[in-house]
């Protein structure tokens, strides 16, 4: 990383940082490749004023990474550690979760028992690397993660868009990683919108479990979506994402059939059996 005099500095503005407090003082710069590297590896020895000016110094990075494609495996999940670990201690709910009509996403690996049984120990390994993708990439896309256990993971989203861009990404990535015995991981995405009941810090209700059914019958390396998240997202689609219809379906334990849609992209798997459904 080339040195950043004083003189170059100054003459910077104050976009290219990532956090200027209130005095004016500039930290974190982020106007080349390199420094947004930096930045992200000092982001914890910076003090800040408060936690929205933390928040507003991580989008910025983050924004920035996206920028130069710098894909920050273990930053966010870092910082999602260290926030619920901080809550924890202070007696406080340390991640907001949205409310009202929210868009919900929900992952799992496909054929995760015979991953279990093929690497034995190393399996942690695996969906560590697995789940700080699909956390940075919520990240990147102003997500909100509200649950990562064993191969199951849960993100919401306050835009249609943001869950489907999310989605999109880690189904393009995986292809492309290598992994332990050149085993191929394959993860399946669900994807609906709705209006799910916040509770005690979790979400509950009928639109969580309509997330989970839909994700339950995806093929891994597939993404599906609800009728209601195609509605939501019908002038707000990332360009170049299309709905194909999969017709009606009923899925355990919803009492009416759900809409279901195959969200189609460059870079995504397009063919697939039909939803194992009744």
């Amino acid at each position: 990383m080339a040195r950043l005099d004083a003189a170059k500095r100054a003459d910077l503005p104050d976009s290219a940082f990532a956090y200027v407090d209130s005095r004016g003082r500039r930290r974190l710069p982020i106007h080349d490749e390199s420094h947004v590297r930096n930045a992200l590896s000092r982001f914890n020895q910076v003090r800040f004023e408060d936690d929205r000016a933390r928040d507003r110094a991580r989008k910025r990075l983050l924004n920035a990474a996206k920028k130069y494609r710098i894909v920050p495996v273990g930053f966010i999940a870092g910082q999602l550690r260290s926030e619920r670990e901080f809550g924890e201690l202070a007696g406080r709910e340390p991640v907001r979760l949205p409310t009202g009509f929210v868009t919900m996403l929900m992952t799992d690996v496909e054929d995760s028992t015979a991953l279990v049984h093929r690497l034995g120990e190393r399996y942690g390994t695996l969906i560590n690397d697995v789940r700080t993708l699909l956390t940075d990439a919520a990240a990147q896309a102003a997500g909100v993660v509200v649950d990562a256990r064993a191969d199951e993971f849960f993100a919401v989203f306050e835009t249609p868009a943001a869950a489907l861009d999310t989605a999109v990404a880690v189904q393009r990535e995986l292809p492309g990683r290598t992994w332990a015995d050149g085993l191929r991981v394959r993860v399946r995405a669900g994807i609906h919108s709705g209006y799910p009941t916040l509770n005690k810090g979790a979400y509950i209700g009928m639109a969580v479990h309509t997330v989970a059914r839909v994700c339950a019958i995806a093929h891994g390396g597939q993404i599906l979506a609800s009728g209601d998240t195609r509605l939501a997202a019908r002038e707000s689609a990332p360009p170049g994402v299309r709905f194909r219809s999969l017709g009606d379906h009923r899925l355990r334990g919803l009492p009416e059939p759900v809409p279901l849609y195959q969200v189609v992209t460059a870079g995504l798997v397009g063919r697939f059996p039909p939803p194992p459904t009744r």
